[in-house]
């Protein structure tokens, strides 16, 4: 079966920098889009980042754009998402999400998420 396993959370300061992974197996990872979404208490899950694996197109929400960098490596199936210049806003879980087609900023083409894991910055 599909799995995706985040790893890489943890407590920054603000300013500071983390890279998540996400390992993908069970799936054909070129056929896919990896995307991140995020989630503060309290607030809905909201779209962070997206590749399209074959064509290496990139998405990305405008709140992250210049901070945030989404990349694979195809060998590995597995995404990154670097992150820098953290904010206190950025404190969420992060979550990846596998889709096999559509817009990938769009929650409902996700039919495959991780488990999340927490980013935490402090002021």
């Amino acid at each position: 079966q599909v799995q995706l396993v985040e790893s890489g959370g943890g407590l920054v300061q603000a300013g500071g920098s983390l890279r998540l992974s996400c390992a993908a197996s069970g799936l054909t990872f070129g056929s896919y889009a990896m995307g991140w979404y995020r989630q503060a208490p309290g607030k809905e899950r909201e779209f962070v980042a997206a590749i399209r694996v074959s064509a290496y197109i990139t998405y990305y929400a405008d709140s992250v754009k210049g901070r945030f960098t989404i990349s694979t490596d195809n060998a590995k199936n597995t995404v990154y998402l670097q992150m820098n210049s953290l904010k206190p806003e950025d404190t969420a879980v992060y979550y990846c999400a596998a889709a096999s087609g559509g817009l990938p900023s769009n929650r409902k083409n996700y039919g495959y998420w991780g488990q999340g894991t927490q980013v935490t910055v402090s002021s």
